[in-house]
């Protein structure tokens, strides 16, 4: 079945990676390499950084929604983690989007459509009083004007470019998966590559196609 996702808001187009027949497991090691050699050239500033921090905050500025400090998107604090030795490796997916997030500074979502019980979904604005828990720990992530995923039919937020929701987490069990870019419309082409780059490692270990959906 194709994943499906609708865009309920404006200026934000998104990249879709609908990842079926995934093998979870530790990363290849040619891609731990590829990560290993991303950081090294990251750890310095590059030009155009505060430009493509600005405009990626700019899609989730909304309302009462501050993307700054800890609800800055993820995309931030993976370059954050690279430039501060502390990188994380979870398992191949999760090490597979980290990887692409860290080279686009896109951030990027990853849900168990199996878990989420559907392949449809939408994008849109939360709603006062919407939380999710985010961790093993139970903490919870206000979710009032921030920009996310919601499953369909139910409309149950699932995913941001902040942080996901524990519930739809892929772990050893994860079979299918969807992969959101989150994107300005004015980065089409960082966004396509992004999304392509995405299925291309996930096809290691899974079978992986992309869309770009515009907003």
């Amino acid at each position: 079945m194709d994943a499906r996702v609708d865009i309920a808001i404006e200026n934000v187009s998104i990249g879709v990676v609908r990842i079926e027949e995934l093998r979870i497991g530790p990363a290849p090691e040619g891609l731990t390499k590829r990560i290993g050699q991303r950081i090294e050239k990251l750890r310095q500033p590059f030009g155009g950084e505060e430009d493509a921090k600005k405009t990626v905050r700019a899609i989730l500025r909304f309302g009462r929604y501050k993307p700054s400090g800890r609800g800055k998107p993820a995309s931030e604090y993976l370059l954050e983690s690279a430039r501060e030795g502390s990188f994380p490796s979870i398992n191949n997916a999760v090490d597979a989007l980290n990887f692409v997030s860290l080279g686009s500074q896109l951030p990027i979502s990853l849900i168990d459509t199996g878990k989420a019980g559907t392949v449809s979904f939408r994008l849109r604005r939360g709603r006062e009083g919407e939380s999710f828990v985010f961790n093993r720990s139970g903490q919870v992530l206000q979710l009032q004007d921030l920009l996310l995923t919601s499953a369909l039919p139910s409309d149950e937020p699932l995913a941001t470019p902040v942080k996901d929701c524990q519930k739809t987490k892929v772990d050893e069990g994860t079979t299918e998966a969807l992969a959101v870019i989150y994107s300005p419309n004015g980065m089409s082409a960082g966004l396509r590559e992004a999304a392509e780059e995405l299925a291309t490692e996930m096809s290691a270990f899974s079978k992986a196609d992309a869309v770009v959906i515009a907003g």
